[in-house]
């Protein structure tokens, strides 16, 4: 083994749904062959955290330690870890290990491996002085890419990027972002730096003028019917970010021919979808999670060339219930990172 591991870390965890997070300490024992470990320098505050610490997916497992948008240096290193060197700032993201052999692995999408294994279920997450993850899943960060910003790009970003990837979205089309919070915000920055005509939806219209700076053409109102009927049949791709039910009719009816709605955030219900509105110019609705190694790699190295950062708002650790209790009011603008200072 390389560098040096601690036989204790420290950390804040859950408890219990709806309390406050807690000073903690676990024994991580002796670090696998294939693994890294990170001291955490700054870790993203994400949705998914609030559902994990709130049990709100029912299987949270206390104490639970949470945090998956991670970016730290390198400290010690298994003797089968390649690719990485003592020192190197690496983030780390959803996934913190994937089984290596299956066919989603080898074909590319590890992401979608049976047995991946997500950095705070199951394991203990980045709201700790240091965490631990197969040396796949480390990724390097590239200059450019600010170490405090560079979390949410781990999750939020690569969750919206990997689209824009995945279904060859060229230069010439027409991209719309449902909801302009921690993934939206970032959806139109890439959206905008990769070339396309972009279409802000929002609930909340006074976000606007902000959504034109991030990278937005034009901002229409996601409640007003009048407002989607005069953008119908014009869109190629629409991602969905919101965790939020929709008048789904109006949203699909934007896409023209071939179009897709993508859907990355929790919509709380089932959607109701006439097929006839997808039978007669062949559009699609599909969902994705996050993403693999090498395109979040690609992504990253994107954001270095376009200088794309999110917006963030930063709180030392040790304000994390502070820090919680803003995202949960629903006041970050747009996603709030925890800088270590254990």
């Amino acid at each position: 083994m390389k560098g040096q591991t601690v036989s204790k870390i420290r950390a804040w965890a859950a408890t219990a749904p709806g309390k406050p997070l807690e000073h903690f300490e676990y024994d991580a024992g002796a670090l696998a062959a294939d693994e890294v470990e990170v001291a955490v320098n700054y870790c993203g505050i994400c949705h998914s955290d609030q559902s994990i610490i709130d049990n709100e997916w029912g299987f949270t497992a206390y104490p639970v330690v949470p945090g998956h948008e991670i970016v730290g240096r390198v400290v010690a290193m298994g003797p089968e870890a390649k690719g990485l060197k003592i020192g190197q700032s690496v983030g780390i993201g959803w996934n913190s290990r994937s089984c290596m052999h299956c066919a989603p692995c080898m074909s590319g999408d590890h992401n979608m491996c049976g047995t991946a294994a997500p950095t705070m279920i199951g394991r203990y997450g980045g709201f700790a002085e240091r965490v631990r993850a197969h040396w796949a899943w480390a990724i390097p960060l590239p200059a450019g890419v600010p170490m405090e910003s560079a979390g949410p790009l781990l999750c939020a970003g690569i969750t919206v990027f990997t689209p824009l990837m995945e279904f060859d979205i060229k230069p010439t089309s027409r991209v719309g972002v449902v909801g302009i919070g921690g993934l939206g915000h970032l959806a139109l920055r890439f959206a905008r730096a990769w070339g396309c005509e972009v279409t802000a939806f929002t609930s909340h219209l006074d976000k606007a003028e902000e959504a034109r700076a991030l990278g937005a053409h034009r901002v229409v109102s996601s409640k007003s019917r009048e407002e989607l009927g005069t953008i119908a049949g014009q869109l190629d791709l629409i991602i969905v970010t919101a965790c939020a039910s929709l008048d789904w009719d109006l949203i699909i009816g934007a896409l023209g021919r071939r179009g897709r709605l993508h859907v990355v955030g929790m919509v709380p219900e089932a959607l109701p979808v006439h097929v006839g509105m997808l039978m007669q110019q062949q559009k699609e609705i599909s969902g994705s999670p996050s993403g693999s190694p090498a395109t979040i790699a690609q992504m990253l190295d994107f954001c270095a060339r376009h200088k794309i950062e999110p917006m963030i708002q930063e709180f030392p650790m040790s304000r994390v219930n502070d820090a919680l209790n803003q995202f949960r009011e629903g006041k970050a603008r747009y996603r709030i990172v925890l800088k270590n200072d254990f």
